[in-house]
């Protein structure tokens, strides 16, 4: 299923970024628990809430990728590790930006955004593992809550330099580095999002729950010890190196903490290769010409990891290239191995919509469904070749089922609105639009969209009902979102 993307706009972020700080600083210098102890300086309720409005924020600003099935994938492995954390107090979630530069981060709220990037750099889902462990460390130890209470001990002003830098230094660690040196007066590389003791509590941490989650543990030395050695003579080093910087003594330190652990054989995963090489067609940089000779390349000199990643690879960058006869030859063997992948259920959907058999595309999902209900990837594809097919009722059957399981898949709500358009159910369709915007912090454009749903509605006392309490729920939350 093709991905969603928003548009991106980089120096919005920054005032975007350093007005939602003065907010929180504001309402925080309001709230009496805040800047007590470490323990106190923000609630758990209060994380949820700020990283809640960061979220939303970010979909605003960020690339952030609504592509079903890395999603799907990453999260995957991201609650495998979850599961195996301790101090968890707040529900996970994973996501993907788009963006060529190597780096991860986390915020409030258990929220772990993954760069595109990570997945062309890593070679392994071990090496993956190894950065999302640490990022679940530095929330299940509350790193963030413990940085605010520590800058707060210097005053109150500067909590509104380090909310603004930390979701700045995100999207830019450049800029976000400045506006800390400039607001705090501080040394950069001790002050970025987390200082160094956190940085070396995570790498502990996260490295535990690794290596109960099952992966190996030699991958956090390995992977963050090419990524050093990579960069080591470049004028301008990754944003993952700027945010977690990586002294000698750092990759050492885990590298000997690897060892302590016994020697394990933990071979690599299919689903992580073929997460690979999706990312790297869609999300990087290369050309298609480039991506085609690099899996022929491949392919003819038994040079891959898995073969089936790489002819993945290659079916992918046919279809990229419109050669949708070579691409399916290609997944159409890879479905003959593994009827039930969703990497290839996927991309096969994609070639038979985009070559007009809408019908065969229906029919290969709807057996799909058989053997995995409620499953995001294949209904989400069943309700888009639905809508396709000039069927918007059976979208919509699966659609609202969805809502209930998921109230933030952005996906989801575009494929309902383009539902109700077709099914001239108009009040309908300016809610779904409201919940659009609103995930996308955009509350007054929402509520505008709830007020056309209301003038719909007259002959609906209940829907009629239904809209005004959301409308005054998005007004307290534009508000909350303003005392933050």
């Amino acid at each position: 299923m093709k991905r969603l993307t928003p548009r991106f706009a980089v120096p919005l972020l920054f005032f975007v970024a350093m007005g939602l700080s003065i907010a929180i600083a504001k309402a925080a210098n309001e709230l009496p628990e805040l800047g007590t102890v470490a323990s106190g300086a923000l609630t758990i309720d209060q994380e949820n809430e700020i990283g809640d409005v960061y979220m939303r924020v970010m979909r605003s600003q960020l690339p952030v990728v609504y592509d079903p099935v890395m999603t799907e994938y990453l999260n995957d492995v991201g609650h495998r590790i979850v599961a195996h954390a301790s101090n968890v107090k707040t529900p996970f979630s994973f996501f993907l930006i788009n963006n060529k530069d190597i780096n991860a981060f986390a915020f409030f709220g258990g929220h772990v955004g993954v760069h595109t990037a990570l997945f062309h750099y890593a070679d392994s889902e071990s090496e993956l593992a190894s950065v999302l462990s640490h990022e679940v460390a530095h929330v299940t130890q509350r790193h963030l809550a413990r940085s605010i209470e520590a800058q707060q001990r210097t005053g109150p002003a500067t909590l509104a330099g380090v909310l603004g830098s930390i979701l700045l230094a995100m999207a830019a660690p450049e800029a976000g580095i400045a506006a800390l040196q400039t607001t705090l007066a501080i040394n950069a590389q001790g002050q970025i999002n987390y200082t160094r003791s956190n940085e070396l509590e995570a790498d502990r941490i996260g490295m535990q729950t690794m290596v109960a989650a099952g992966f190996d543990p030699y991958a956090s030395p390995s992977f963050f010890g090419k990524l050093a050695a990579q960069y080591r003579f470049a004028s301008k080093p990754p944003a993952m190196l700027m945010t977690h910087p990586l002294p000698e003594s750092r990759i050492a330190d885990t590298r000997a903490r690897a060892s302590q652990y016994p020697q394990r054989n933990v071979p690599d995963n299919l689903m992580f290769q073929l997460a690979k090489s999706r990312a790297e067609v869609r999300f990087s940089a290369y050309s298609a010409d480039h991506l085609l000779h690099q899996y022929e390349r491949q392919l003819a000199r038994n040079n891959y990891v898995f073969k089936e990643a790489a002819q993945y690879g290659l079916a992918l960058t046919h279809f990229r290239m419109e050669e949708y006869d070579k691409a399916e030859a290609l997944v159409a063997e890879l479905l003959k191995q593994d009827d039930k992948n969703l990497f290839y259920l996927d991309t096969q959907t994609d070639i038979l919509l985009a070559t007009n058999r809408t019908n065969e595309a229906i029919d290969l999902l709807e057996q799909a469904r058989k053997n995995r209900p409620n499953n995001a990837v294949i209904d989400l594809n069943l309700a888009n070749a639905y809508l396709t097919a000039k069927q918007p009722e059976k979208a919509r059957a699966i659609l609202e089922r969805h809502l209930i399981l998921s109230k933030d898949n952005m996906v989801v709500y575009d494929l309902l609105a383009q539902t109700y358009k077709a099914l001239g159910m108009s009040a309908e369709r300016h809610m779904v639009q409201a919940e659009i915007l609103a995930l996308r912090a955009d509350y007054t454009r929402a509520i505008d969209q709830l007020q056309h749903a209301y003038r719909q509605s007259r002959e609906n006392p209940l829907q009629l009902a239904r809209i005004d309490a959301r409308i005054k729920q998005l007004r307290e939350a534009e508000q909350q979102m303003r005392n933050l």
